[in-house]
Parts: C-alpha cells; sequence; structure tokens
C-alpha cells in the first residue's frame, strides 16, 4: 500500500516525487517510457528554465531524475493499464468516491503490465503530446529548427525567417508572438480562411512581417543539421515551391494524455483534467499537475510548479 502512486515522470511528476519524498510520503512513480523528462528530453535548448540558459533539454531532463533518485525515488518502469477502485473500499464510481466520507475507505488499484499496486492516492502527471505533420524531416530536425512551442524556442529566431503550421487560435497566437521579434513570418494554413478567433485574425492580418499562405500544406522540412527549407504545396492548384526558412512552428493540435482519467475525473471539452491550482481534481484522492492540467501556460516552470503544488494539495487532504 502507497501513500502516493504518481503516473509520469517528467518534470511534473518529478517534481512530485522530490516534494513528496521530503514531505514523508510512501510514493511509487510508473513511468512507461525507458528515460524520465517527458517532453523537455526532445527540447534541443531549453533558454527560459530559471538559473539554467541555454541547458540542453536532454540534460536538465536527467538532472530532474538525478534529484529524485538522490532522494530515494522508488521507480517502475511499466505502462499502466487501468486506474480503478475496488468494490468495497468506497466504490468504483466517481460518484461512489465522491459520496464516501472516510479518506482511509479510498483505496486505488493501478493496474499494469508488471502487477496491480494500491495507493490511498494517484497523481496523474502524463503530460500532453503535439500533433505531428508527419512529414519528412519533421522527426529529424526535432529541436533543430522544428518547434511545438513558440514561448519556448522564439528567442532562439530572432531576425530570422520563421513558418508557423497550423490555422487556429494557437497558431495565430504563435504567428503574432514571433512577428515581434521574427524578420518575417510566414502562417501556413491548409484552408482558406482561419479557424482562430476574430480578434487574433485582425491582429495576425494586421502585422506587416506576418504573410498568410493560404489553401497551403508543408510536405517536407528541408535540412542538414537544422532547418534550411520546407517544401509546400498548394492544395488547389497542386503547385509546390520550396521556401527558405529558418524555423518551423508546428500547432496543429495538442492532445493530454487523460486515456486513463476520462471517464473517471471532470475534464474540458478538450480532455484536460480539470483541476485547482492545489492539483485537486472533482474526484477526492485524484490528483492532476503538469501539461495534463487545464490551464493557460504549459512550460517546464509551470509543470515544476504544479508538481509542488501538488504535493501540498494531498498533504492537505491526508489531514481530512
Amino acid at each position: 500500500m502507497y501513500d502516493l502512486i504518481i503516473i509520469g515522470s517528467g518534470p511534473a511528476g518529478l517534481s512530485a516525487a522530490v516534494y513528496a519524498k521530503r514531505a514523508g510520503l510512501n510514493l511509487l512513480v510508473i513511468e512507461k517510457g525507458a528515460m524520465s523528462g517527458g517532453q523537455v528530453l526532445t527540447t534541443y535548448e531549453v533558454d527560459n528554465y530559471l538559473g539554467m540558459p541555454g541547458m540542453n533539454g536532454f540534460d536538465l531532463g536527467m538532472k530532474f531524475r538525478e534529484h529524485a533518485d538522490r532522494m530515494g525515488v522508488e521507480f517502475l518502469e511499466a505502462e499502466v493499464l487501468n486506474v480503478e477502485a475496488p468494490a468495497g473500499t468506497g466504490g468504483g464510481t466517481a460518484a461512489e468516491l465522491i459520496a464516501c466520507d472516510k479518506t482511509e475507505d479510498r483505496i486505488y488499484h493501478i493496474v499494469t503490465e508488471k502487477g496491480e499496486y494500491e495507493t490511498k492516492t494517484v497523481l496523474a502527471a502524463t503530460g500532453a503530446v503535439h500533433a505531428k505533420l508527419g512529414v519528412p524531416g519533421e522527426e529529424e530536425l526535432a529541436g533543430m529548427g522544428v518547434s511545438y512551442c513558440a514561448t519556448c524556442d522564439g528567442a532562439f529566431f530572432r531576425n530570422r525567417t520563421v513558418a508557423v503550421v497550423g490555422g487556429g487560435d494557437v497558431a495565430a497566437e504563435d504567428a503574432v508572438f514571433l512577428a515581434r521579434t521574427s524578420k518575417k513570418v510566414y502562417l501556413i494554413h491548409r484552408r482558406d480562411e482561419l479557424r482562430a478567433a476574430k480578434i487574433l485574425q485582425e491582429k495576425v492580418s494586421g502585422l506587416p512581417n506576418v504573410e498568410i499562405l493560404w489553401n497551403t500544406v508543408v510536405d517536407e522540412i528541408l535540412g542538414e543539421g537544422r532547418v534550411e527549407k520546407i517544401k509546400t504545396r498548394n492544395v488547389l492548384s497542386g503547385e509546390t515551391n520550396e521556401m527558405e526558412m529558418d524555423g518551423v512552428f508546428i500547432a496543429v493540435g495538442i492532445h493530454p494524455n487523460t486515456e486513463l482519467f476520462k471517464n473517471l475525473v471532470d475534464c474540458d471539452r478538450k480532455g484536460y483534467i480539470v483541476a485547482g491550482e492545489d492539483g485537486a481534481t472533482n474526484v477526492p484522492g485524484i490528483f492532476a499537475a503538469g501539461d495534463v492540467r487545464k490551464k493557460p501556460l504549459r512550460q517546464i516552470v509551470t509543470a515544476v510548479a504544479d508538481g509542488a503544488n501538488a504535493i501540498s494539495g494531498i498533504q492537505e487532504y491526508f489531514l481530512q
């Protein structure tokens, strides 16, 4: 029986693990991947984490894991198949768990490919994944000019030429953000109108260094060791074009990893877990931290903060 099982070992999960260990909680971190760190592992350079400018993303992820290891955190490499509350310990449905008066009666079973584990609380730190274009060069040049986060990497493209791919709110926001420092921004959208909010469309159209390429898709990202060109295609005419480019920001969607929890706790229409600053969801004993949680900003620093706040919330939960 654990006090806490953390599912996921990105910045949020590892931060929570360190704080939980300091709080004297008996915990287990379950990670399905071979390495901890989450999305930061694929980031070439991190320039916005306080005190570590220019840190390689992989190295930063390893430092996070080393800190947890040094604290004696227990890890299990396994895929979680289900999160459930067995009959006789408060019920298995969200309604029954909410109605259960006693904290000690809410016991969760974490079912993995390597066995089952019991815990009094669960922290969802499963993160989110960016939707990919799936074109040649995207994977090879990820972190070397291909980015999924303008606020994370935009500073590296000051006075450069960049492209933003997408047509929703995030793509429009990225174009506006990048236009402040980039020499030229191309907003590439496969349709003839943006899906972004009207006010964002007006902002984009009013920027002199932003050009929208309508009815256009990116077929390939080219470069040796870094992004140098992109190959575009007009979906109506079929005309192709090669454009010199320093960076490509892909904003075609992000999907929270909430499959384990979406039928148990409240999620918003995009699938993010609805949880407060203390990480508490609508179901007692289940908490959320990091990119999986509904919030306005998803960055390494906010994930780390989420992990710390969630442990504070869990400690309060045990006092009930």
